[in-house]
């Protein structure tokens, strides 16, 4: 793998310059690109471009890949440059109300490694347990922590992105945590917190299907829901990080009471937790949304309703998303397949029937099943797009603060 400790020594120094952030962001964003390429996409000379990408490759974070052959052009096959996946790996971990997943994957977004970390109520006891999670994670991958660039830890929550704080999460009852300090502290690697939608979304960007779309939203279902935007080819916070709270939109006035505090909040309605709740006040044998959609198959009138408020609800809120954003595409990622036909399909049509057809039209819509570890690897995603292309580790913005 080669000296990658000496590597980081020369990144943490002047290397990243903006222009070389700009040729990383460039890769990440197309894929692997000819030298010729890369200097049209960012207006630079051949010979500069040249400089910048001999001095990324020396540092050993690009690699010369395939070459690739323009049959408009005449000569030689350009050499392609991309992202050295072994140049250093990447830890996410999903804060969760059950298991807890941490991975370790690599500039590709390949995992690694992955295990299934206990839950626990105090954020001092998360930091332990990450702590404790990661020497196991890395002897079971036979990684040296030296090797290890960044640690991201992501949760359902309102979090402040330029100081790492947890302002406030429901789920987990907390306000004010400084979650990525206690982190640190224990690991010594540069760790940063963000909430659990940007991270699909920045895993969808670096290492997914929102790798080539400059306007595009993801809105994730489990036991929340979740939302996120790329614009103009960056995530999108909003001016205090709490845009895309898609989950907390009020869609029945004086509805049940949210988590949150307010009323008729979309998660009340359409998230895993309200369909389930619903289910069990209705006195059906489900405990899953997927057990809802079997009873709805054998025509259950209450199966069949909960299912067409919940997916009527999330279509009606996606529709808002489309007129507002107008984006490229729309993936709405179903954990564990949680999100079943009969929920697609009606929400699918409350998206067509509130919708303005001609903005509709330009929406690629798509449903994607994903598993446990989603949120975890767009963690890990998270803390591999702070280094190539953010403004630093999340101590070093704490230390410039």
């Amino acid at each position: 793998m080669g000296d990658i400790k000496s590597s980081i020594h020369q990144l943490d120094g002047s290397l990243l310059t903006p222009s070389k952030r700009a040729i990383l962001e460039t890769l990440i964003e197309r894929g692997p690109q000819s030298r010729a390429a890369i200097a049209e996409t960012l207006g630079l000379s051949r010979a500069a471009l040249s400089g910048l990408s001999g001095e990324l490759i020396e540092a050993g974070i690009l690699r010369e890949a395939e070459t690739s052959h323009d049959s408009s052009r005449l000569g030689r096959p350009s050499i392609l440059l991309e992202l050295n996946a072994d140049h250093g790996y990447f830890v996410g971990v999903s804060i969760e109300q059950v298991n807890c997943p941490m991975v370790l994957a690599d500039l590709h977004g390949n995992v690694i490694a992955q295990l299934a970390l206990p839950t626990a109520h105090e954020p001092e006891e998360f930091a332990t347990i990450i702590a404790d999670g990661l020497t196991k994670l890395l002897t079971n991958a036979k990684i040296a922590r030296k090797n290890v660039l960044g640690l991201s830890v992501v949760l359902s929550g309102f979090v402040n992105h330029s100081q790492d704080i947890c302002l406030q999460s429901a789920i987990l009852g907390w306000h004010e945590v400084p979650l990525a300090r206690m982190v640190e502290d224990k690991v010594g690697i540069p760790t940063s917190l963000e909430n659990n939608a940007n991270a699909a979304a920045v895993g969808e960007k670096l290492f997914g299907r929102g790798r080539e779309a400059i306007n595009f939203s993801v809105v994730t279902f489990g036991e929340s829901i979740g939302c996120a935007h790329y614009i103009d080819g960056k995530l999108y916070r909003g001016h205090g990080g709490g845009a895309g709270e898609l989950a907390h939109c009020t869609i029945e006035i004086d509805g049940v009471p949210c988590r949150c505090g307010k009323r008729g909040c979309l998660d009340t309605i359409a998230s895993q937790h309200a369909v389930v709740a619903a289910a069990r006040e209705a006195g059906l044998a489900a405990t899953t949304p997927q057990q809802i959609e079997d009873l709805a198959k054998t025509g259950n009138p209450s199966a069949i309703r909960i299912l067409h408020r919940a997916g009527h609800a999330l279509g009606l809120a996606i529709s808002h998303l489309i007129q507002l954003n107008n984006p490229e595409r729309i993936v709405i990622a179903s954990v564990n397949g949680t999100l079943g036909s009969l929920f697609r399909t009606v929400t699918g049509q409350a998206i067509d029937a509130y919708v303005l057809p001609q903005l509709g039209s330009m929406s690629d819509i798509r449903f994607d099943d994903v598993n446990e570890i989603f949120w975890a690897r767009g963690a890990a995603a998270i803390a591999a797009h702070g280094y190539l292309v953010g403004a630093g580790s999340a101590k070093g913005k704490r230390d410039a603060a």
